[in-house]
């Protein structure tokens, strides 16, 4: 029997056919099993969180039937209260599956304590403005006194208090320098 005989025989067509027929059953059987395991064109709306506390968000979040997974956040936001939500992912009024997870970014307690560095004492102040703005400190008042090194710190105080390398202050804390004014004491 050659090839071409059997490609137009009942038997190959009819085996044609009934692949066919089940390939399309079979895809009709998937689609509906999708329909109902996806929940599909049912959605739920993320609601806005941001500035709202943990608990609040939690609430919310339950209302809607989502899931809320909290990122720590290492910059703190004065805008905001402590400990609410500062950012959220995804964004408000998007539509999600329910059971979707939500992160959320809290804003910690404080600004983060940094270290004064070492090697302050007896720089320029040319040379230490930079490294503590760098830190995100901020200087504030500066004071001179007698000493011959100009313009040379001899000391850092905060909230009068002295400073030393290794203490810690909070971010955008303003630390008053004293200097030299270059005239001998």
């Amino acid at each position: 029997m050659s090839i071409v005989k059997f490609l137009v025989s009942k038997t190959f067509l009819k085996q044609l056919v009934l692949a066919i027929v089940a390939l399309v059953v079979l895809c009709f059987i998937m689609l509906k099993w999708l329909n109902t395991t996806t929940n599909h064109g049912d959605f739920e709306t993320v609601p806005e969180l941001r500035g709202k506390s943990i608990s609040v968000a939690e609430l919310e979040l339950k209302d809607n039937n989502l899931v809320m997974k909290i990122q720590d956040s290492a910059n703190y936001n004065p805008d905001y209260p402590k400990f609410s939500v500062i950012e959220q992912e995804p964004l408000a009024g998007t539509k999600v599956k329910e059971d979707r997870k939500i992160y959320i970014t809290l804003n910690p307690s404080g600004y983060r304590k940094m270290n004064i560095p070492e090697g302050v004492i007896d720089q320029t102040y040319r040379q230490v403005k930079p490294m503590l703005e760098a830190l995100g400190f901020k200087v504030g008042k500066i004071t001179y006194v007698d000493n011959i090194g100009k313009d040379m710190v001899l000391k850092l105080t905060h909230k009068g208090n002295t400073l030393k390398a290794g203490d810690k202050l909070a971010r955008t804390s303003v630390i008053d320098l004293v200097l030299g004014n270059g005239n001998r004491p």
